[in-house]
């Protein structure tokens, strides 16, 4: 009864909201629904410290028999192992805090009820997707989150940039679905299954004894496979999903438009939810994702690349969400890059911590805005520090775990302090041929890391004012209902870290994870990762301290020199502020050509084939005809008795022709 309250109340709170919250009122909506995500948080822990940090082995809960068609058989069920019960910590504990944030924040929006119930949903469908058993399952709350996050999105509808964004996120989405819904065909023809169990016990026979011949298994776009070459197309057939909802390097461009949401949607999107679906999704079917090392290259390269191209777009944003958002992003890459070398605890670990600081940021920001009359741009701010100083330390706070604050060599750390570092560790002393091209990047990313956050920090809370005069004069702090989320979010954020830093990648890895992710590669790259020379221990720590000093001097000590920067290389700021020119060269190459497209297939092929010589095209020869008949009705007695004389002679002269044959 446990895990079915943990997964099935959030999905109890929308059906209450969603259905009776005009009736019950929005306060009523407000309590039950939050009141049920915290009973949720609270159950989530009790399971972490059960099957994660216990001694608990993995189980199933059945739900129902669901799916019965010949070879394909499976259940509803419930699967609870380590790596489920660290996601539903993550999922629910950060829920509940954005539920309890909304009621502060949302408390003008006459339409709190379906905010909350698409809240609770949101949640319910990851709830689904962690706790799967099979790729179905797993499937159906990928597409749920999906559907969540696109009416979270455009919330208010009314607003034609909301409904773009919305549009954005559900269309960018399908591409990646696409690929993994491909994915898991292949599975499907490859082991008769859709089971994990099943499918992880099939992977580890799968490839053939090396010199053994393989024969053809799949036929892909014309192509003739062999077991090896089929298995590298279904990771990256599947990778391609995780691209799509983790917003990687390509199919990124969805995640910085989601700031159209409300606030609290940001952060439940970019902390617990969505985007992390990829990155459980990979670490989920690490033991398939083994058995291909170009599918790992690849996931490496990708990871690598979003890391370093999503921190360069962050330098330059001005928009306080929009740096937040281009931050996740990145962070989703160090992610990846941790999975793709076979680091999957390290990749988990800092998915874990990550929720936490990223969501004390996201709601500190929104807190912010909440201060300065909905103001977003953060060139109409600064000058924030004194007068709303709670907010300011916890964005301080979350500032100083995400560029990952800590003295190498001990146990003194923020969270991202340690998870970041284990991943460029990793990298370094990972085998990997990605491996030099990932450890750069993410060292140059870290770098970025900490010059775009402090900038926010000066932007926003140092300087002078930069906001009118009346929109200081009403700036004041949050209420309790949004700062207490805030500081519990930011006890995770500090402490995090160090409290289960040996669980996830230490010397409790293989007692913790009890075979939830495929552990096989990490006892070599965790023995190496703890005998990196120091200097490579070291350069996460320069980074962050070089990104922090060149803020300081930018914005502090010499505010004129990022404009004076900016005016020497016009050209690479406006690269990095139209962030790489993706969206128009995507508008250039799909957006333009599908509206012409449709609009010939409409104009010439709907309107002018078939309706101008169908439908339309009868109508208008029956009227014409129609028309010139009625010419003929003259009303004139003279006219019908001519036509009647006609008549007479036609008819004479037809009978005469005829008797002559």
């Amino acid at each position: 009864m446990l895990y079915l309250a943990i997964v099935f109340l959030p999905l109890l709170g929308f059906l209450i909201a969603g259905l009776f919250g005009s009736s019950i009122g929005a306060k009523a909506s407000e309590y039950i629904t939050t009141g049920l995500l915290i009973i949720c948080a609270v159950l989530s822990w009790i399971a972490f410290g059960t099957v994660a940090l216990g001694h608990a082995e993995a189980f199933k809960v059945p739900v129902m028999r669901w799916v019965e068609s010949g070879s394909l058989s499976f259940d509803w069920s419930l699967r609870i192992d380590t790596l489920t019960a660290v996601m539903l910590v993550v999922v629910n504990t950060v829920s509940a805090l954005v539920h309890t944030y909304s009621i502060g924040y949302m408390h003008h929006d006459p339409n709190r009820p379906r905010f909350f119930a698409y809240l609770s949903l949101f949640t319910f469908a990851m709830l689904m997707l962690v706790t799967g058993d099979n790729l179905v399952q797993m499937f159906f709350g990928w597409e749920g989150v999906g559907l969540a996050s696109y009416l979270l999105i455009g919330f208010w509808f009314k607003k034609p940039s909301a409904n773009a964004a919305a549009m954005k996120a559900f269309i960018v989405n399908r591409v990646g679905d696409f690929g993994f819904l491909l994915g898991i065909f292949a599975l499907f023809v490859l082991f008769d299954t859709v089971q994990f169990d099943t499918l992880f016990a099939a992977a580890r026979e799968y490839l053939p004894a090396e010199g053994a011949e393989s024969s053809v298994v799949l036929n892909f776009l014309g192509y003739a496979l062999d077991k090896q070459g089929a298995i590298t197309i279904t990771c990256l057939l599947l990778f391609m999903g995780a691209m799509g909802k983790s917003a990687q390097f390509l199919l990124h461009t969805w995640l910085p438009d989601a700031m159209e949401g409300p606030t609290p949607v940001s952060a439940l999107i970019h902390a617990a939810t969505m985007v992390t679906a990829g990155v459980f999704m990979v670490a989920r079917l690490s033991p398939i994702f083994e058995l291909s090392h170009t599918a790992l290259i690849f996931v490496t390269f990708i990871g690598a690349t979003t890391a370093f191209f999503a921190a360069t777009i962050g330098l330059v944003q001005n928009d306080i969400k929009r740096v937040i958002a281009y931050s996740t992003c990145s962070q989703l890459g160090y992610m990846f890059v941790a999975l793709g070398l076979g680091a999957y605890g390290a990749g988990i670990f800092h998915l874990f911590t990550h929720a936490f600081f990223k969501a004390l940021l996201f709601l500190g920001a929104g807190s912010v805005i909440h201060a300065v009359s909905d103001e977003q741009d953060m060139r109409h701010m600064g000058g924030l520090r004194t007068l709303i100083p709670k907010t300011y330390w916890m964005m301080i706070v979350g500032t100083v775990a995400l560029t990952g604050l800590g003295i190498p060599g001990t146990v003194i750390g923020t969270a991202g302090f340690f998870s970041k570092d284990m991943i460029i560790e990793s990298a370094f002393a990972s085998h990997s041929p990605m491996a030099s091209y990932a450890f750069i990047l993410l060292v140059v990313a870290a770098i970025f890391t900490s010059f775009y956050s402090w900038r926010l920090i000066f932007m926003t809370f140092h300087g002078k004012p930069r906001a009118s005069h009346d929109v200081m004069h009403h700036v004041h702090e949050s209420p309790y209902v949004m700062l207490v989320p805030l500081f519990i979010l930011a006890a995770g954020a500090l402490f995090a870290g160090v409290m289960f830093r040996e669980y996830f990648f230490g010397h409790e890895y293989l007692e913790f994870w009890k075979g939830a992710i495929f552990t096989g590669p990490e006892n070599e790259i965790l023995e190496e990762h703890h005998h990196v020379p120091f200097l490579v221990a070291l350069s996460p720590f320069l980074a962050m301290a070089a990104g922090f000093v060149v803020a300081w001097y930018f914005y502090i000590r010499s505010p004129e020199t990022p404009k004076r920067l900016a005016a020497q290389h016009p050209g690479l700021y406006q690269f990095l502020l139209n962030k790489w020119y993706f969206d128009e060269l995507y508008d250039f190459l799909f957006v333009r050509p599908a509206k012409a497209l449709g609009r010939f297939l409409w104009k010439r092929g709907d309107g002018w084939l078939i309706d101008g010589h169908g439908p339309d095209g009868i109508s208008a020869r029956v009227v014409d005809v129609t028309n010139r008949v009625v010419r003929l009705q003259s009303g004139y007695l003279y006219h019908y008795a001519f036509a009647m004389l006609i008549g007479v002679a036609a008819l004479v002269t037809w009978m005469m022709l005829g008797s002559n044959f």
